[in-house]
């Protein structure tokens, strides 16, 4: 069976295995070999424990600095891993110079990549060193009728899908986060080291990875998302949607709009020109759920919005609707989840209320 590369993304503070990366390889499992790649710091026993729990044969890494090709024995199991930091930070390039040597020795029949920043331009450096065609932005792929990969795209703010193949080369695809949910298939893995020759082309160097430090859970990875349009009205409305995060445990979000007027920072944006989030929850107050703005939401398990619009295009898409003056609503929200809340801080207490009413999904 071929064998089909999936980039690991982790945490930058801990190395941690994100759930992208399992995601990856429970795609990847459906044609081929999962073999994850791991560029930068060398992966602690942890990090190797989850890749293998999630399917992968093999995993790869970089060798001890300044092991280039021909210089010393590379490709071999690798030794144990030295502490978190003190290998290079991984960047494009690197991540490049790796899968474009892991391509030539193994022949994998695709290469998966989160579609990150840090992905995106991967990706494009990969086929272009592969001379290979690229797919970005699958949100899932699927073995085609020849067992290759075939990966479906939104288009048109999501109102379509679309199949695309790659003809050409290695097919390098770049896949959302919410693309699959990992399944666990447990395997030992066998871990490996490429010494790398780094290409003979000028690159970029990172100077600086200044961390944001923050009390809230990060948008990309949050169970639950509380989300504010203009319909909230003022930035000082805004700060009683933030105090209703808090208490839920929640990330705080903002339509186009929102992020326009200041209202959140501009990363904290959802939809089609920011981020796409897949929470459990997404509660969204005076958000009128523009195309643009369900392209990043819509994956979302449970949909609660709020808004004095009955007719606004976010009730379409809810489970649960509340009409009436989100200003008013949520300070009694606010009370009524303190109110619920254990002694010991714990989440508040799921119940009915005779404000709200089922909308068609």
């Amino acid at each position: 069976m071929a064998k089909v590369l999936a980039l690991v993304d982790r945490d930058p503070r801990d190395g941690t295995v994100l759930r992208s990366a399992c995601a990856l390889l429970t795609l990847a499992r459906r044609f081929g070999e999962p073999v994850a790649v791991v560029g930068g710091d060398r992966p602690d026993a942890e990090a190797i424990r989850t890749l293998g729990r999630f399917g992968a044969v093999e995993v790869w890494c970089l060798a001890e600095a300044g092991a280039a090709l021909g210089s010393g024995p590379a490709d071999q199991p690798a030794a144990p891993a030295p502490a978190l930091g003190s290998e290079p930070d991984p960047d494009p390039a690197t991540d490049t110079d790796l899968l474009h040597h892991l391509a030539a020795r193994l022949h994998p029949a695709a290469i998966l990549i989160p579609a990150t920043h840090r992905g995106q331009e991967t990706a494009a450096r990969l086929a272009v060193r592969l001379d290979s065609g690229i797919i970005t932005n699958a949100v899932d792929v699927l073995p085609g009728p020849d067992g290759g990969p075939v990966a479906i795209q939104r288009c048109l703010a999501g109102s379509y899908l679309v199949e695309s193949s790659v003809v050409r080369g290695t097919p390098v695809i770049t896949v959302r986060p919410e693309a699959a949910v990992p399944e666990p298939r447990p395997v030992t893995p066998v871990v490996r080291t490429a010494g790398v020759e780094p290409a003979k082309i000028p690159r970029a160097r990172i100077v600086a990875s200044p961390e944001i430090v923050a009390d809230r859970p990060g948008l990309d990875h949050a169970d639950i998302v509380v989300a504010g349009g203009r319909g909230i009205g003022s930035r000082a409305a805004f700060a009683v949607l933030a105090e209703v995060a808090d208490a839920l445990g929640a990330a705080v979000a903002g339509s186009h709009t929102a992020a326009e007027l200041g209202w959140v920072p501009r990363e904290a944006r959802v939809g089609l020109t920011g981020k796409t989030v897949q929470p459990r929850l997404y509660l969204a107050c005076g958000v009128s759920g523009s195309v643009r703005h369900r392209a990043g939401m819509q994956g979302a398990k449970t949909v609660v919005a709020i808004g004095d619009d009955p007719q606004a295009p976010i009730f379409k898409l809810a489970d649960l609707g509340v009409v009436g003056d989100v200003r008013a609503i949520l300070p009694a929200l606010l009370a009524e989840i303190r109110s619920r809340k254990t002694p010991d801080g714990g989440p508040a207490e799921s119940t009915e209320s005779d404000q709200t009413h089922s909308t068609d999904s």
